[in-house]
């Protein structure tokens, strides 16, 4: 890519709607069983166990032996090529904001339906988006972005097709953006391995370790991209004790192991739980279940008028997204509505 076109854009005021925000079902719903159940994001409902963090990492600026430990460590974890390769940054939100600042205005292939904020952060910038419902439809974008594991359904693409794809990208100068948020504790194979001048991939810390509000997310991009990427973001762009906490889960493959085949069984008693309650399951990963009701919209009121939050979609009424709860008591109140 030839990367004198990258530059910065204004960013403008966003409304989508996301999960995680009980403000307003609480005022919708005041009599509704309190603590409020929460289901409305794909967040690891257990979190890594957080270790002990130096009373100096709250107290004084990061130091650069220990951004280099964090980047060594998410390299090796998600199968970078090196250290080089990794930018930290405070949550994948910000990446997917920074990114279309970074480059001149183009068209822009996003493809969907999918997590929206993606198409909203190149309109901002300046780009023309498109959504297409397909590799094929993406056509000759110089930009496309992908969502794989998807959000909200789970759809996946074979490792060659994605890799195809940023090699017809990148043979002419244009880049994919492979957002692999959800691709932790999933069996696909990742694009990281074979970032190139046309691909950057980005992945999600705060989902895969129940730790969203951490915030830590990284983009994997050749070295020279990942460059300019880190110097949008600006010094220090990682708090100290992120830094650390980041480094000993990422180090921790034998919890990730153990936490995949765990969240798979939770996912897949959601699905029975779901079924038994008249929906069908349309898709999703293991952190979250997408399913279709026959009255979705009245479903959704009966589950905020028990204290569970879920998230609906306003284009597709009959859909639900279901986290997955984080202990007996929580399952046993879904079960009991579903039934």
């Amino acid at each position: 890519m030839d990367h004198s076109v990258w530059r910065f854009s204004a960013r403008e005021p966003a409304g989508i709607a996301h999960g995680g925000d009980l403000g307003g079902l609480r005022k919708a719903c005041p009599d509704a069983p309190k603590p409020w159940l929460d289901l409305s994001t794909g967040i690891n409902p257990i979190p890594y166990p957080v270790p002990p963090v130096e009373a100096s990492a709250w107290m004084r600026l990061p130091e650069a032996a220990e951004v280099h430990a964090l980047r060594a460590a998410a390299a090796t974890a998600y199968g970078a090529p090196s250290d080089a390769h990794v930018v930290p940054a405070p949550g994948t939100q910000i990446l997917i904001e920074t990114l279309p600042r970074l480059l001149a205005p183009t068209r822009v292939a996003v493809l969907g339906p999918t997590y929206a904020e993606h198409a909203a952060a190149w309109t901002r910038a300046g780009h023309a988006v498109t959504e297409v419902p397909s590799l094929d439809a993406i056509g000759d974008a110089p930009v496309a972005v992908i969502v794989d594991p998807n959000n909200p359904d789970g759809r996946t693409f074979p490792l060659a097709e994605r890799r195809a794809l940023a090699a017809t990208l990148e043979a002419r100068g244009g880049l994919l953006v492979a957002d692999e948020a959800f691709a932790d504790l999933e069996p696909v194979a990742s694009l990281c391995p074979q970032v190139g001048p046309g691909l950057v991939v980005l992945r999600s810390f705060g989902k895969t370790y129940g730790l969203a509000g951490l915030r830590l997310g990284f983009a994997v991009a050749e070295p020279g991209i990942a460059a300019r990427i880190a110097e949008a973001l600006g010094p220090w762009a990682v708090s100290g004790p992120a830094l650390a906490i980041g480094t000993a889960a990422l180090s921790d493959g034998d919890w990730r192991a153990k936490a995949a085949e765990a969240r798979a069984a939770d996912a897949t008693r959601l699905d029975r739980m779901i079924v038994r309650g008249g929906g069908q399951v349309v898709g999703g990963t293991c952190l979250f279940r997408t399913a279709e009701f026959p009255d979705g919209p009245g479903l959704y009121r009966r589950l905020a008028e028990a204290g569970i939050a879920v998230r609906r979609f306003a284009e597709r009424p009959e859909r639900l997204r279901f986290g997955l709860p984080p202990d007996r008591t929580g399952w046993c109140r879904l079960s009991r509505v579903l039934k």
